[in-house]
């Protein structure tokens, strides 16, 4: 990020926020608007994971999974869908949710909760804003990152080999559907797409 800053002064800004700061969201979005202009596309990608059996999760980590992951994104949306509304009318969001929102897997209860949360949130918000706003989710298979690391080399390995791909999702697989979210004009709304390589199919 601090790269395409120096290289799109113009066109990139960049702060760090804490998703869980309410006031620290609506000051990054006046901040980047007085920049760039009125901001109309949200990208919720913020999240903590979780590698614990529910049984053995604790009460006071579930909330802290619950605020961080489904909370705190909806507080955001509702902060920058104020914004839009003020100054364009319109916009784009979406939501970067997971295959577990849709299929189980062990030692992520809390984790899936909230990324189905975020999937009925969409489908629900893109029926409320009428249009105006067109709001999908993008849901990522696993793939190798600080926050799947926990599963372990062999367990990722597994998931590669049953997947029809015959790989693990990407990053470079992932940005392609969102900026087309973003960008094109694909008339698609409340919907939530999924990019796992085939591996829930």
């Amino acid at each position: 990020m601090e790269q395409l800053q120096r290289e799109l002064p113009d066109q990139v800004y960049a702060a760090p926020l804490d998703i869980n700061d309410e006031a620290g969201g609506k000051a990054f979005l006046k901040d980047a608007a007085a920049k760039l202009g009125p901001i109309d596309a949200l990208v919720n990608n913020a999240a903590i994971g979780q590698d614990s059996l529910h049984l053995h999760t604790s009460p006071e980590r579930i909330a802290q999974i619950v605020q961080t992951n489904l909370t705190a994104p909806l507080i955001l949306t509702r902060a920058f869908i104020r914004h839009a509304m003020a100054k364009v009318g319109r916009g784009r969001i979406v939501m970067v949710t997971s295959i577990c929102a849709q299929r189980g897997y062990s030692g992520l209860v809390a984790y899936s909760a909230t990324k189905g949360g975020l999937d009925a949130a969409m489908r629900t918000l893109a029926r409320e804003m009428h249009g105006r706003f067109l709001v999908n989710s993008v849901a990522p298979g696993f793939f190798a990152s600080e926050m799947s690391s926990v599963l372990g080399t062999e367990q990722l390995s597994t998931i590669s080999r049953r997947t029809p791909s015959g790989r693990l999702v990407t990053p470079a697989n992932i940005a392609p559907v969102v900026r087309g979210l973003l960008f094109d004009d694909t008339n698609l709304n409340g919907q939530a797409i999924v990019i796992d390589g085939g591996g829930s199919i």
